[in-house]
């Protein structure tokens, strides 16, 4: 859903802020095909490692149109309106200054184009709250300790209740110039995906 809000289409030049492993870029590099470009970045050299070394394990011939740049949400590497779509999958709750990443982005994008901001939603629904709660303790870290990753996923809940709520984050995307933002609950409100149209 995040990809397809996007917008982005065959031959489109798009990016992937905060990309990690690069789930995203995979997914936006089918939909702009072997005549497009899809751009990676993070700051995690160990994620971008992951992301290269997964796009050589998937024997898919349109993923050779994605380039993994190591670089700072906060400063992005690129010349203004350089892309025709953006996606950022659980980034910008992880940022130090919302307000400059959400800037940088709309410096980037092409008037007139979308970004796509997948996140853990930040419910003002208490029932919601609780049960999003309650999954990350009795499933998200429970699993990801099989993979010795518990450390790495106990700061989720601290990290969603200082999060922005979707009225909160459509506003930031209105104050920093998007034209138009709207904010959707997904997965039963436990996800949230702001869509921003500069």
């Amino acid at each position: 859903m995040a990809v397809s809000w996007t917008g982005a289409k065959l031959g489109d030049r798009v990016l992937d802020v905060c990309c990690g492993s690069g789930d995203l870029s995979f997914l936006l590099s089918d939909k702009v095909g072997c005549d497009g470009k899809v751009i990676g970045l993070d700051f995690s050299k160990d994620q971008l490692s992951i992301a290269s070394s997964r796009q050589q394990l998937l024997s898919n011939k349109s993923f050779t149109n994605i380039e993994w740049v190591e670089g700072d949400a906060l400063d992005l590497p690129f010349m203004d309106g350089w892309f025709d779509a953006i996606t950022m999958g659980y980034g910008l709750r992880n940022v130090v200054d919302k307000h400059k990443a959400m800037q940088e982005i709309f410096r980037v994008l092409k008037a007139g184009s979308t970004v796509s901001i997948l996140d853990f939603n930040k419910s003002n629904e208490s029932l919601t709250s609780t049960f999003a709660e309650w999954m990350i303790d009795n499933v998200v870290v429970p699993v990801a300790s099989g993979y010795g990753l518990s450390e790495e996923y106990r700061y989720l809940k601290s990290s969603i209740r200082e999060f922005l709520t979707g009225k909160e984050l459509e506003k930031l995307a209105l104050q920093v110039g998007f034209s138009d933002a709207r904010h959707y609950e997904i997965g039963g409100g436990l996800m949230g995906c702001l869509v921003a149209k500069r």
